[in-house]
């Protein structure tokens, strides 16, 4: 449950838990014998949108409201992953985080260089651009330059599920991850962790939080790490260097400024390639005819292939309240990210045992400017309570980009000989990428009775410029865009809740069509229904959601003239999610999911009536971990979890069977856990555990971008972790 950071502070976290499930509790003292508190659900701390929850169950989130409410007045599909369930799976990586939660898919395999994720069937259009928030501001991405945040720095993980531009503007239209970065306490934190593992994985870090001043008006927190390992693919290494130092000033109970920063290299940010279906999906054939497949480690690249990544980010979040009805909210970000992608990488299976292979060079540099300013009104007419949110946001990006981009010679599957991949640049490019967004918006969340309505809508101007530097040439395009939300639930006593809600999302698309027309921004539209449970007296929530999905204006192939693109393109995406969690008792916490998506190019011109490549459309996971406490094992826990990934499919390129569809497998993957409490020998709040991943190491392709793009899933990893608290 919560982690303490003392003996005093350790028997409070257990009340916490405790409270909400109403039971009785047991805590260790600094020798190591076992209190008994009796505690009710009355004594429970006051959980915040923006800080840790008690339990694995959280009951707020600010993601779909930007407004500190509780999930089940919120009219669409959120979850989230705290931190006590990042601690007992300990992910590597943001999408890890996400892997038992509903509606998500992982894209890219093993590969962790980005958090690259498909929500209810939609991936973006660009490189890679993960669609990710953190503290409330999108992490803007470009090209091959896009931040990653390690989970050891994040407080909770959050999944919005469908249309979100009426808050955030131009936006995928299947959701986004929305992070939340540790802060500040005025509670004396000091953690140190160990970690070793498969891989040759060596990674420690450090936590440290604690008040300034007696008064606890300044508190700071220092949080940092830094990890080598080996990737999975053979001559590939990843590692990384990060700090996050962060500082708060809290002169009363109604203002709050907080300093966020954080500080990242990753030399060798890990393996970024993939391989055909022959070899993996299906077996290759040698000249003899004999059938082979390749091994998961295969690397069809280069040793000196390499991906670098510096980011930079400063900002804060400030709140104040002017009195219990006006409150001002101001997040700012700049930061800055730097990435060298150099790269020999497969391009498609030549007949027999062959890789095709082409070339990449990018160096990129990117900086953002992102504010985003709020004021929440909470007031009453009559009967109806309101919480009125108006607000304006500002997003500025420059991607200063120069690469190359060529061939080189193939490789072969069965006996690969690697150091003379004879590179040929055939075309340079050089250009600068500029985004420019501003967004005005308001929204209502209207209380009457047990009825919640929810209302918002938002008007942004959007502008999206290439400057290619061989040309002295700019390209531009300007787009205004109105997106609006409506959503109603119905909050029963005993917890329930069900809502309806229909969203709007824009994203805004490059190119012209043959006539030299700028193209549209895509639209996405959602209908949403669903049902929360999420009881008041039980540290438990329940979420069902069924929902139709569609984006339009996406761009197909033009049947007059091949090398433009007309808008006349539509992807419709219906599907149900379901996810529990709870902490059944003091001992045992049960998470579970289930996905079902059924996704179509309902109208293109290629793919007309075919499912999209890499959308499973069955999904489910359950994990159940349990604590001993009252016998000779008490401290201990172990833990259990499996993830099932329903069939992909995706399409051939290239040859006779150009734009037909293939299957890629469904695979199931079991997860393990062990986990001691060293209270017992004086060490309160410290542990030491084994993570397992893969626990049966099942090989299996995780999905195929086309026919020349199949990514090999993770292979067994165990990771021991050894965490220290003083």
């Amino acid at each position: 449950m919560a982690r303490p950071v003392n003996t005093s502070l350790r028997k409070l976290a257990v009340l916490i838990a405790a409270a909400v499930s109403g039971t009785s509790a047991y805590a260790a003292d600094g020798t190591g014998k076992e209190e008994t508190m009796v505690v009710s659900a009355s004594s429970a701390a006051q959980e915040s949108a923006w800080g840790p929850a008690p339990t694995i169950a959280a009951k707020r989130s600010a993601t779909a409201t930007k407004t500190d409410t509780p999930i089940e007045k919120t009219p669409q599909s959120i979850s989230v992953v705290t931190r006590d369930e990042m601690d007992m799976k300990q992910p590597a990586t943001v999408k890890e985080a996400l892997s038992y939660t509903p509606g998500v898919f992982s894209t890219r395999g093993s590969s962790s260089t980005y958090d690259v994720v498909s929500i209810r069937g939609f991936t973006t259009s660009t490189t890679v651009n993960t669609n990710q928030y953190l503290d409330g501001i999108k992490l803007q991405g470009d090209n091959y330059s896009e931040a990653s945040i390690d989970p050891y720095f994040l407080e909770r993980v959050e999944l919005m599920r469908g249309p979100t531009s009426v808050l955030y503007g131009k936006s995928n239209p299947g959701g986004i991850v929305a992070m939340v970065s540790k802060r500040p306490t005025t509670e004396p934190l000091r953690e140190i962790q160990f970690k070793m593992g498969t891989n040759n994985l060596w990674q420690t870090g450090f936590d440290f939080s604690d008040a300034i001043d007696d008064s606890g008006v300044w508190s700071y927190r220092l949080t940092g790490l830094g990890r080598s390992e080996n990737a999975q693919q053979e001559m590939v290494k990843s590692s990384r260097y990060a700090i996050a130092p962060s500082f708060s000033w809290r002169p009363d109970d109604k203002t709050d400024f907080t300093f966020l920063s954080n500080f990242q290299s990753d030399p060798y940010a890990g393996y970024y390639g993939w391989l055909p279906r022959e070899g993996t999906v299906v077996p290759y054939y040698d000249a003899s005819g004999k059938a082979h497949k390749l091994p998961t480690d295969f690397n069809e690249g280069e040793a000196d292939n390499k991906m670098t990544r510096r980011q930079q980010m400063v900002g804060y979040s400030f709140s104040h309240a002017f009195d219990d009805t006006f409150t001002v909210r101001q997040n700012l970000r700049y930061a800055q990210v730097h990435t060298l992608y150099r790269s020999v990488y497969g391009n498609g299976y030549i007949a027999p045992g062959q890789i095709n292979r082409a070339y990449v060079r990018s160096d990129e540099s990117l900086n953002t400017f992102t504010v985003d300013t709020q004021l929440q009104s909470d007031f009453a007419t009559g009967a109806v309570n309101h919480s009125l949110l108006t607000g304006v946001d500002y997003l500025r990006m420059r991607n200063d980009i120069d690469a190359d981009y060529g061939s080189a010679d193939g490789i072969s599957m069965q006996n690969p000989q690697y150091g003379n991949p004879n590179v040929n640049v055939y075309f340079p490019y050089a250009v600068i990428n500029r985004q420019e967004q501003t967004g005005l918006y308001v929204q209502d969340q209207a209380e009457w009775n047990s009825w919640v309505l929810t209302l918002g809508g938002r008007y942004d101007f959007a502008k999206t410029s290439t400057f290619t530097r061989a040309s002295a040439t700019t390209a531009e395009v300007n787009d205004q865009q109105f997106t609006w939300r409506g959503g109603i639930n119905y909050l029963f006593d005993n917890g329930i809740s069900p809502y309806f809600s229909y969203s709007e999302s824009f994203e805004p698309v490059s190119g012209s069509t043959s006539q030299g027309k700028p193209f549209d921004p895509s639209r996405g539209k959602q209908y949403e229904a669903g049902v929360k449970y999420l009881p008041k007296d039980m540290p438990v929530s329940v979420t069902a959601a069924v929902y139709q999905l569609t984006k339009n204006k996406n761009l197909t192939p033009d049947p007059s003239n091949s090398l433009f693109s007309i808008q006349s393109g539509e992807i419709r995406s219906r599907g149900f999610e379901l996810e529990a969690k709870a902490a059944l008792t003091a001992n045992i916490d049960v998470t579970a999911s289930y996905t079902f998506t059924d996704a179509e190019y309902t109208h293109d011109t290629v793919y007309g009536g075919k499912r999209p490549a890499e959308i499973p459309r069955n999904m489910a996971s359950v994990w159940a971990d349990y604590t001993f406490h009252e016998t000779a094992l008490s401290g201990l826990t172990v833990g259990a979890g499996a993830r099932y990934v329903g069939s992909t499919s995706s399409f051939y390129t290239t040859g006779d069977k150009n734009n037909e569809a293939f299957n890629v497998a469904s695979y199931t993957v079991a997860d393990a856990t062990i986990k001691y409490d060293l209270a017992r020998f004086g060490l309160p709040g410290s542990s030491v555990g084994v993570n397992v991943n893969n626990l049966f190491d099942r090989e299996y392709v995780a999905s195929c971008y086309r026919d020349y793009a199949c990514y090999w899933g993770a292979e067994r990893q165990v990771v021991a972790t050894a965490t220290f608290r003083f």
